[in-house]
């Protein structure tokens, strides 16, 4: 195929209006970009029924090499030294510091620069709680209890996933019929009794594995930033507690590249409490949403997105 010619492949499996959907055409799209590193990957979003449905430009590539060139490509992060620092997100300021020193390392001697981007986006090294851990991610959903790993669950994600499950994930649609891991960032993951027919206890978990290993890729996007000595933001969040921390996302209509979406997704005014789309549209935004990030014990859910 000529390298001149155009090809645009539909996510028509994701949505934009579902968190993990969103994740997940913002994993499919840095992941691209990092394969065909010296194309011109851009990604834009088209109405879709209800909501908007991502679009990769992807200029001379052949569709039937989509899948196999992501699966294969993802494989690649098993056993990762990013996502071996630990099981979980509960890490000593001065082995995370070291581990940073490793992946920073690779990132300068040009061997590799996916570990630096993700351990940027897991924390940060200067930060400390009162237990001596660093200030994390506000993604970070579960810390071990009930045998729920986020770094564990990513690196198995990273191992599991096949080239259907990332087919199911891209096109659709979404069946719901995998199995944990899960990364809890699906409004369909909040499992309580109250909202459910069955006990949750006693009701497998489903899940769509493709996007959850998708949306793992996109978390370069939402690097974590000190505020003070002892204070982080995570990009796109606003608050801490957990009846007041919120996500807020974008969608554009213009067809942009991976550091225009960097710069589109940090924008100060999605964070104001009037953000709306009619606010933004002179950005070439053309909707907004929103979903809270709440604690249920001792895990995180997040909430169905609202339009704003």
């Amino acid at each position: 195929m000529s390298a001149h010619q155009q090809t645009t492949v539909r996510l028509s499996g994701m949505n934009a209006d579902n968190l993990l959907g969103f994740l997940a055409a913002l994993g499919t799209f840095r992941t691209a970009s990092e394969i065909w590193r010296a194309l011109n990957v851009r990604l834009s979003w088209e109405v879709s029924g209800s909501s908007y449905s991502p679009i990769l430009s992807l200029p001379g590539i052949d569709v039937a090499e989509f899948i196999p060139s992501l699966h294969a490509h993802l494989q690649t992060r098993t056993g990762h030294a990013a996502l071996t620092i630990d099981k979980d997100l509960k890490i000593p300021l001065a082995r995370f510091s070291a581990a940073s020193e490793v992946v920073a390392s690779s990132f300068l001697n040009g061997s590799d620069s996916w570990g630096a981007r993700m351990v940027a986006a897991f924390g940060c090294g200067i930060c400390g709680n009162e237990e001596g851990n660093i200030e994390d991610t506000a993604f970070r959903t579960m810390s071990g209890a009930g045998h729920q790993h986020f770094l564990e669950f990513m690196n198995l994600l990273a191992k599991e996933t096949t080239a259907d499950q990332l087919q199911e994930a891209i096109f659709g649609p979404w069946r719901y019929r995998d199995p944990s891991p899960v990364m809890r960032w699906d409004a369909a993951d909040d499992r309580r009794y109250a909202l459910r027919w069955d006990e949750p206890s006693k009701d497998p978990v489903r899940t769509v594995r493709g996007a959850n290993r998708l949306a793992i890729e996109s978390l370069p996007f939402f690097p974590v930033v000190p505020q003070s000595a002892s204070t982080v933001a995570t990009t796109g969040f606003t608050g801490r507690r957990s009846n007041d921390t919120m996500f807020t996302w974008p969608v554009w209509s213009g067809s942009l590249d991976a550091d225009s979406v960097s710069s589109v997704l940090a924008l100060p005014a999605l964070q104001r409490a009037d953000a709306s789309s009619a606010a933004l549209a002179p950005l070439g935004i053309c909707a907004v949403f929103r979903s809270q990030r709440i604690t249920l014990g001792k895990y995180r859910n997040f909430t169905p997105a609202k339009p704003l």
